[in-house]
């Protein structure tokens, strides 16, 4: 009698993982059920918050480092296109010292105005949507970054400019960058380039560092490792299954 007690659980079990069929009174018919319900809007914004607050928290700490712009070569700033005929003219002339100066004091100005990013995107995600999480879930391999890009842009510019303008100044990238130019703009029939690089480093700056959440935000939808909360891993793991 105690041991057909037992097994009554153990049938109870087997019998709610199978449906009968009327249709065919000979055969079972076994239906999987989902043990794992897909994530809520609520869970889904709070996992995008995360993982954005993960990535731009990285990619604008790396990048706010010294030489995290002079010695990343996807992000390192150059002279501007129109600059680089006269730094090649220049560099022939022995002037090469000056050159070098000005780049590494360009580079200098955009580390230093990464620091001021964070906030910024903090106050994005702050603002995002139920919708927007989702779409930026469900979206393109690259949706976070075009939210920010479209979110936050206008700010890191406003932002960006006095503190380059600052930095450029104090690292001495105006004067190096000045005196380039200004050099450069006495060779004979040469074409004028303008010593002012304010606004070409400021946007070269925010560009690193779109460029750097791009690629974070790759490494999350990708890389399962790159999740370390368990929210994530529920919400990602459902987007994986939507990209299949």
């Amino acid at each position: 009698m105690k041991t057909t007690l037992l097994l009554i659980p153990s049938l109870v079990i087997s019998l709610s993982l199978c449906s009968y069929s009327p249709a065919n009174n000979h055969h079972t018919e076994f239906k999987t059920i989902k043990l794992i319900q897909d994530p809520s809007p609520f869970e889904i914004a709070g996992a995008l918050k995360q993982a954005l607050q993960q990535g731009t928290a990285k990619s604008s700490d790396q990048l706010s480092a010294v030489d995290g712009f002079f010695k990343n070569a996807a992000v390192k700033i150059l002279f501007p296109p129109q600059a680089q005929k006269a730094e090649k003219t220049l560099r022939g002339l022995g002037l090469g010292k000056m050159c070098d100066d000005a780049i590494l004091s360009m580079n200098r100005a955009a580390e230093d105005a990464a620091k001021q990013a964070k906030p910024i995107f903090i106050d994005a995600i702050e603002h995002m949507t139920l919708d927007d999480a989702t779409n930026i879930l469900l979206g393109s391999q690259d949706a976070a970054t075009q939210y920010f890009k479209r979110t936050t842009s206008a700010q890191l510019t406003a932002a960006f400019k006095p503190i380059v303008q600052a930095s450029l100044n104090k690292v001495g990238a105006t004067k190096y960058y000045g005196d380039v130019a200004n050099e450069y703009n006495k060779v004979p029939f040469a074409s004028k380039i303008n010593p002012d690089i304010n606004a070409y480093v400021t946007q070269k700056a925010i560009d690193g560092l779109f460029y750097e959440i791009a690629l974070e935000e790759l490494n999350i939808r990708k890389n399962i490792g790159a999740r370390p909360s368990p929210l994530m891993q529920k919400v990602f793991a459902f987007a994986d299954g939507k990209h299949l």
